[in-house]
């Protein structure tokens, strides 16, 4: 039995992938009418809701009672739904088209080939979103409104607007846009900070292009980091989110905002119980410095941090495999400049614990730049503080350094090493021993011919000698600073 595989990506790219129709927001399609357009319109026309003539004003709906069985999903759908609007869009892409000669030519057997070529494909997408203000202005999915040259926003009654991006952010996933229309109605926006696991939530949507669509279930995780460039705490939930939900509310029991629905983990591309939504609170102050800016601000400190396994932990004397530990820190960076350290394993951020590596990223990216920060570093097997001033974001990317935690049989390290010539130490720019051979622990663990090991346990090491004496001070496991390819990373082998 094949052993599954997973990926998280915008609903747009797993669907096209699978070769689905759709995406969570965008559905990218090739001819001027989506085939579904027809059916979404003529199914969707006899539920579409009335408006509440207590939200005309743009008052937000009053709060839902929660109760201790299931909420009541009818008085949220009514409150909240016409607020609730569908998003279409219209565009171009990057392509590759084949000249018409070549339908008759697949295959190059008479040299046609030649003429594919990168050209501007039309695109068509639909997503969804919500208004937060009664001047027009909406939240929805960056990734929804991508390449977008037209955007249109329908609301439940009907009626439709050509809308304006104000403003889009990548790395958060939020778009900000804007419609000529007054006194509309408003969702009621809460906080994603006090939210549970096992707690009651609720989506409203266009999947398919069916708009209005309720779909409910509970909070499966929160703080989900998620293997993609963004740095987003995601709210991990089990509601059906399908193409076109991207950009859709998520509701708390109590008939608030609390997310926007933006990615699912997926084989087949459409909906398999796992979706993920960014908290209301990171797009409301995204929103805000786009509304204020025309773009947001993200900052940085300028670290490569990976996570804290169980190994890793053991051989950094750590009492948790919690932390984000530091791999590389950027010449002339916030950190560099703060006196971070490769092998320090950062635990806090102003008090906030840092459990997972991403954990740092959320934290500091929603930050400001210029702000001043206190790290809680462990080094050496101690606690220390110390002050960052951060910065933009903007100017060079943090990244995320990966590693497996991988299982080692008892026994020796399993490296053949040699000291880094002084010509090979001027090309690489680093001190070490470069990996001759490897098997054994060193070997399971990912170890490379051709790494080279600067440091163990965080101690630079230029001799073979420094090894075994690490080595022979470690019962469990050690960790290895290699550098492969230009790029730093702690690797953990165990040794006992």
């Amino acid at each position: 039995m094949n052993k599954p595989t997973f990926k998280s990506v915008p609903l747009v790219l797993a669907l096209l992938g699978a070769g689905v129709l759709g995406g969570a927001g965008v559905e990218a399609l090739h001819r001027t009418e989506p085939a579904h357009a027809a059916l979404s319109s003529q199914v969707s026309q006899p539920f579409a809701q009335p408006h509440n003539p207590a939200q005309v004003m743009g008052a937000p709906p009053a709060p839902v009672t929660a109760t201790v069985g299931t909420p009541d999903f009818v008085a949220i759908t009514k409150r909240n739904g016409p607020a609730v609007v569908n998003i279409s869009v219209v565009g171009t892409r990057k392509g590759v088209a084949m000249d018409s000669e070549d339908m008759f030519d697949p295959f190059g057997i008479f040299g046609q080939l030649q003429r594919h070529q990168q050209r501007n494909i039309p695109m068509r997408g639909l997503g969804s979103g919500f208004i937060v203000s009664p001047d027009g202005v909406i939240l929805t999915n960056a990734h929804v409104v991508k390449d977008a040259d037209e955007v249109t926003v329908k609301l439940t009654d009907r009626r439709e607007f050509r809308a304006k991006v104000l403003g889009s952010d990548p790395k958060t996933d939020i778009a900000v846009l804007k419609i000529n229309a007054r006194n509309l109605p408003i969702v009621a926006i809460g906080s994603a900070r006090e939210l549970q696991p096992g707690e009651w939530v609720l989506a409203i949507g266009s999947p398919f292009g069916f708009e209005n669509t309720v779909t409910a279930g509970v909070v499966s995780a929160k703080g989900r980091t998620l293997p993609d460039d963004s740095s987003v705490p995601f709210i991990q939930t089990d509601v059906a989110v399908n193409p076109g939900n991207s950009g859709g509310p998520l509701f708390n029991s109590r008939g608030e905002v609390v997310g926007i629905n933006s990615q699912i983990y997926s084989q087949s591309g459409g909906y398999q119980g796992v979706s993920f939504a960014v908290p209301i609170d990171v797009a409301s102050k995204v929103r805000d410095q786009i509304v204020a800016h025309g773009k947001a601000s993200h900052a940085r400190l300028g670290v490569t941090v990976q996570e804290v396994n169980q190994a890793l932990a053991d051989s950094f004397n750590l009492e948790s495999p919690e932390g984000a530990l530091v791999a590389n820190v950027e010449k002339g960076s916030p950190a560099d400049k703060a006196g971070l350290k490769t092998g320090d394993v950062i635990r806090r951020v102003d008090g906030q614990t840092i459990v997972a590596s991403g954990d740092l990223s959320a934290i500091v990216s929603g930050d400001e730049p210029g702000q001043r920060v206190t790290l809680e570093v462990v080094r050496g097997g101690h606690r220390e503080n110390i002050a960052a001033t951060l910065g933009d974001a903007a100017d060079k990317k943090a990244t995320v350094a990966s590693s497996d935690d991988q299982a080692a049989e008892k026994g020796k390290l399993g490296l053949a090493l040699r000291p880094l010539e002084p010509r090979e130490q001027r090309e690489a720019g680093v001190s070490g021993l470069v990996v001759e051979q490897v098997s054994g622990p060193a070997a399971r663990a990912g170890v490379q011919p051709g790494d080279v090991v600067t440091a163990v346990n965080g101690t630079p090491v230029t001799s073979i000698a420094q090894v075994k004496r690490a080595v022979e001070k470690s019962d469990k496991s050690i960790a290895l600073l290699i550098v492969r390819d230009g790029e730093k990373i702690f690797v953990p082998v165990r040794v006992g």
